[in-house]
């Protein structure tokens, strides 16, 4: 794959974000991404044959040898040069959500559709943004959407980039709903100590 393709991939950018957040295994890859492992590796040999990233084998606990991947220099200019460019179009999501442009921001999302779960992954886009804006549009969410905004309600309350797939289920139910558990989470009947509240 050329550079140019790598450049309009958003799983390639997906996965060269999930190694430089220290992510080294293309198993836990694909956990964290939701990508078939499959793909995940031929989008890894395709970064390591651009550049981008950097395969080395490091002996494992019981003498066993695994692979581990990191990310170049040039790969890091490549990922913050694409997250400062879809910085900018959020910006312009927000701009035109808040002044109502409604057919402005469903051109702009029509055409960087496929760049909104990269967005919601490296954390550009937060889920609660995302999903009133997919609402305010009337826009239906595809599998990959669902599964990373209702894991970025499950990862705020854990922090981490493996918390989020241990509650995959939760989050991607009731979209919305992992999200204010996370926040109501720390004010349950317990905190308050049982009758303190009796009207």
């Amino acid at each position: 794959m050329s550079s140019s393709s790598v450049n309009e991939s958003p799983n390639h950018f997906m996965v060269l974000d999930a190694i430089s957040r220290g992510v080294k295994s293309v198993g836990k890859i694909a956990k964290v991404t939701k990508l078939d492992k499959a793909l995940v590796e031929m989008i890894v040999n395709d970064l390591a044959a651009q550049r981008l990233i950097i395969k080395s084998e490091k002996k494992g606990f019981f003498g066993g040898k695994k692979e581990e991947l990191t990310v170049t220099e040039t790969g890091m200019r490549v990922l913050a040069a694409k997250k400062q460019e879809l910085e900018r179009k959020f910006q312009e999501f927000q701009q035109w959500y808040s002044n109502g442009q409604t057919q402005q921001l469903q051109n702009s999302m029509q055409n960087d559709r496929m760049w909104l779960p990269f967005m919601l992954f490296s954390g550009i886009m937060n889920a609660m943004f995302f999903m009133s804006m997919m609402s305010f549009m009337g826009a239906a969410l595809t599998p990959t959407e669902t599964a990373l905004a209702g894991d970025q309600g499950v990862d705020t309350g854990a922090g981490g980039a493996d918390a989020g797939t241990d509650g995959g289920g939760a989050g991607a139910d009731g979209g919305g709903g992992g999200m204010d558990s996370g926040g109501g989470g720390d004010f349950g009947g317990g905190d308050f100590g049982g009758g303190d509240f009796s009207f």
